[in-house]
């Protein structure tokens, strides 16, 4: 039998009970590893990572644990290839598609990092400035923000076993909050060799960070009253998450980031030929085949105008034919597999739901795989289909296929086409392709209710844009409605959530000391 690999909770390694829960390569099919948690006591794990790694957090001033970030990033930066060589194994990713979850991770601590260091050697985060409560400024309010004194459990999915830790953990440790991570079960293994790489560093104070490898049970049940919970993953599970009986009871922080049906609108100046055309159907592209289609923030629905739907359609087609698909150990291969064989069931299902009320319009699903045996290799090639029913197809504005996967929309006019991307009832990214500023600007406004980020693209920014579905520390990650209402990153906005408000009101002398208080 292949390795155990243990769980790191109370302070040292533990390995599960349990046989344990092979890991797979899902172009190979062979066994990596095992993650089992059974057995584990999780009452004494969280008691730990509350008392004794928040106790340790808290002492430190941001700048202090702003520095710990810092040596985080540079024990992964030392490991680096290593975790190349894992996500290609357990998670089918072709290099660059790796880089965009373990050096996005990387980046994205040492963005914190900085951000942390030129807060200071405070304890006590200011929130805005005193104000007086009566005629006289003798008695004062000023609001200021706090650790929460209890601990951050992070339930992450499979889709992005590094960023996905370190994108939550960089702001829960920078704001003084012990991590318990447990990770998608499918790619466990890069997040647990990450946490076991920094703690063989003895970077961190003891209890500051923990991981729990295998089934979730149990963990939510450890929730206490100031614990905060962020999930990423379904809206089925996001919702039993919110109605927990630790989370109803406790009142615990809960952030859910779920599925979504995220879009992309070509606006009607955007002819066939023009600049903004053509990159809308580069990135409609690049978000379909980027790990295999297998983000949140990728581009399942495409609004175009409807007399361009066409010319769309095989322009985005044309370019998915270039794509070569297959083992991702192949330097001609540029897109690798999906997860599991679970998932790759989950798409082919998926698609047959969508085909009901949508065409095929490219297929790239029974193409050869490079280097892969079909028998065995979760692969699965990029898959555009369209209807002419936008309003009618109402599985496309409802099913989400996490992976290779996309929908064409024709709309009549602008107003059509803001109503067909708030049919996906709250998202997290939508992104505009125009030369037009001025149309850009309203069409970005009315669409900011229903989207946590517009992506908005015109030929000035097509060569330095961040990407549709590249997910920057600067800005907001996180969708109202089907999205799970959730918020994270955002620069600084991202320490709120492991932060407690609350009023001082007293003497302005008192108040002058808050801000440095230890």
């Amino acid at each position: 039998m292949t390795e155990l690999l243990p769980n790191f909770v109370a302070g040292r390694w533990q390995a599960g009970s349990g046989e344990g829960v092979p890991l797979f390569d899902p172009v190979l099919g062979t066994e990596l590893a095992r993650v089992d948690a059974t057995g584990l006591d999780l009452a004494s794990a969280f008691g730990f990572a509350r008392d004794t790694g928040g106790a340790a957090l808290r002492a430190l001033t941001y700048r202090e644990r702003a520095a710990l970030l810092g040596s985080i990033v540079k024990v992964l930066q030392a490991n680096r290839d290593l975790y190349y060589d894992i996500a290609t194994a357990n998670s089918g990713t072709v290099k660059n598609d790796s880089a965009v979850d373990i050096d996005g991770a990387i980046f994205t601590l040492g963005q914190y990092a900085r951000w942390g260091e030129a807060l200071g050697d405070v304890r006590v985060l200011a929130d805005g400035d005193a104000v007086k409560l009566g005629k006289e400024p003798v008695f004062q309010s000023r609001h200021i923000q706090v650790p929460t004194p209890g601990v951050a459990l992070l339930i992450n999915a499979f889709n992005f076993p590094s960023w996905g830790l370190w994108e939550k953990a960089a702001p829960a440790l920078l704001s003084g909050v012990p991590v318990i991570v447990k990770p998608g079960t499918s790619t466990a293994w890069l997040t647990q060799r990450m946490v076991r790489d920094v703690v063989d560093a003895g970077v961190l104070p003891a209890g500051a960070l923990s991981v729990i490898c295998g089934s979730s049970q149990g963990l939510m049940d450890q929730l206490q009253v100031f614990d905060v919970v962020s999930f990423t993953g379904s809206a089925e599970t996001g919702a039993v998450i919110r109605s927990h009986p630790s989370v109803s009871k406790h009142s615990v922080r809960a952030n859910i980031e779920a599925d979504s049906l995220n879009s992309a609108l070509l606006l009607p100046d955007a002819a066939p030929g023009s600049e903004a055309f053509d990159l809308l159907v580069r990135e409609v592209v690049r978000e379909m085949t980027v790990k295999s289609g297998q983000k949140c923030t990728a581009i399942r629905r495409v609004m175009v105008p409807a007399a361009h739907y066409d010319a769309v359609a095989e322009a985005i087609g044309a370019k998915l034919a270039a794509i070569t698909v297959g083992n991702p150990r192949n330097e001609s291969v540029r897109m690798g597999s999906l997860v599991s064989r679970a998932q790759l069931n989950a798409v082919r299902e998926g698609l047959e739901v969508l085909k009901a009320q949508a065409g095929v319009l490219y297929d790239g699903s029974q193409a050869p795989l490079v280097d892969a045996d079909p028998a065995m290799a979760c692969c699965i090639g990029p898959v555009l289909l369209g209807t002419r029913d936008a309003d009618g197809a109402e599985r496309v504005h409802e099913v989400e296929v996490f992976g290779p996967v996309a929908t064409l929309l024709p709309y009549r006019d602008i107003d059509h086409a803001v109503a067909l991307a708030h049919r996906g009832q709250g998202s997290l990214v939508t992104s505009l392709y125009s030369a037009d500023d001025a149309a850009l600007g309203q069409v970005a406004v009315q669409l900011a209710a229903s989207h946590g980020r517009v992506h908005v693209i015109t030929p000035a920014v097509g060569k330095t844009h961040t990407g549709h579905g590249n997910v920057m520390p600067m800005s907001l990650h996180g969708g109202p409605g089907r999205a799970g209402g959730g918020a994270e990153l955002g620069g600084l906005r991202a320490l709120d959530f492991y932060h407690r408000r609350s009023a001082i009101q007293a003497s302005p002398e008192v108040l002058a000391r808050l801000g440095t208080a230890s």
